[in-house]
């Protein structure tokens, strides 16, 4: 068995870089979003236990990741 360990850096390499890329952009829309929004996400979520605000985060997430999955690919 032989192991090419170039392609095999070459692959951990665009993985992280993809990665990297992936949590920035994440970072960047999540960062656009709370931004759009008129009020504090943290306030309502925490102190006022607005579980719909809660859903629409998490399929706003969801979405965000496979947008950015795609794009990788």
């Amino acid at each position: 068995m032989h192991f090419d360990f170039n392609q095999i850096l070459h692959a951990v390499i665009q993985s992280v870089l993809f990665s990297l890329i992936g949590m920035v952009m994440f970072a960047l829309a999540m960062w656009l979003v709370s931004k759009v929004l008129p009020f504090s996400i943290r306030k309502e979520i925490e102190e006022d236990q607005n579980t719909s605000l809660g859903i629409v985060l998490g399929c706003i997430i969801i979405g965000l990741s496979l947008i950015l999955s795609s794009a990788i690919r």
